[in-house]
């Protein structure tokens, strides 16, 4: 029976928290790791009851990338080469889509050593949180690699292209501090009040109106592929499906009446 790499469990907000189970190896990337990761990803992906997504690493590492011990892409793609390895890649770097995508809100959790891969998971989350003593590197150009899992696309997005062109070229590695500084992370705090903090914002966010939430990150999806004349249509269209819910005339009444919102979905 293959080992539990992935934990999952889902709360009565809407919250689910997905763990990676490989802390002696820092949370790194093997074949295994991420047929479970994309399974679990998958299942929240189309759960039209989870709001929020955390991920996280389990021990000391959120995830240091690719598991190089057994050779460059040997604990990832085996004994594959040229297309069928780079196809077998490609089905496994759906999980960073997954987070990118999906219709609940992911938030990055960053624990510990965040490298390679695991830094474009992070940046493929919506949200990132880290410990204060987190590292982080691209990590790539030492593993004698390009990059894989979306970094590419994701980090220039987040930080703007001349930093994430220093990230990936020049390849050291940086704090937390300096993550919070140049955007890359929302908020820093100590490990042990992590996740109890992210859970909290998760939380926050799973008490909105859930309909108005989900359009809301399809709107910001969109915003990286359409023009602004495009953008505007789907705002529209979006913002006027909202208004004709029951959750945002519920909105404006507790407004007025000076009462928190009661959300229900509809």
């Amino acid at each position: 029976m293959m080992p539990e790499l992935v934990a999952s469990d889902i709360d009565t907000a809407g919250v689910a928290l997905v763990r990676l189970n490989r802390p002696e190896k820092l949370n790194t990337m093997t074949a295994d790791l991420l047929e479970q990761t994309h399974k679990v990803f998958s299942a929240l992906a189309e759960d039209p009851a989870v709001k929020v997504v955390i991920l996280t690493g389990a021990g000391r590492g959120f995830c240091a990338g690719g598991d190089l011990s057994q050779g460059p892409g040997g604990a990832v793609t085996g004994s594959l080469r040229g297309e069928a390895a780079a196809a077998q890649l490609r089905t496994y770097m759906e999980t960073a889509a997954l987070l990118h995508s999906m219709p609940a809100v992911t938030i990055a959790a960053i624990n510990g050593a965040c490298a390679g891969a695991g830094l474009s998971w992070a940046c493929a989350a919506d949200l990132r949180f880290a410990a204060d003593h987190a590292r982080f590197n691209a990590a790539f150009r030492g593993a004698g690699l390009s990059g894989d899992f979306g970094g590419t696309w994701t980090l220039p997005r987040i930080i703007g292209a001349g930093r994430a062109r220093e990230k990936y070229l020049l390849s050291e590695p940086f704090d937390a501090h300096e993550a919070l500084r140049i955007g890359l992370v929302s908020e820093i705090c100590p490990a042990e009040q992590l996740l109890e903090r992210v859970r909290t914002v998760a939380r926050d966010l799973a008490a909105s109106a859930p309909i108005a939430l989900r359009l809301m990150k399809q709107n910001l999806i969109d915003s990286e592929y359409v023009s602004f004349e495009e953008a505007l249509d789907k705002e529209a269209a979006r913002h006027s499906r909202c208004t004709e819910t029951e959750d945002a005339a519920e909105a404006a009444e507790a407004f007025v009446a000076k009462r928190p919102p009661v959300f229900v979905g509809k």
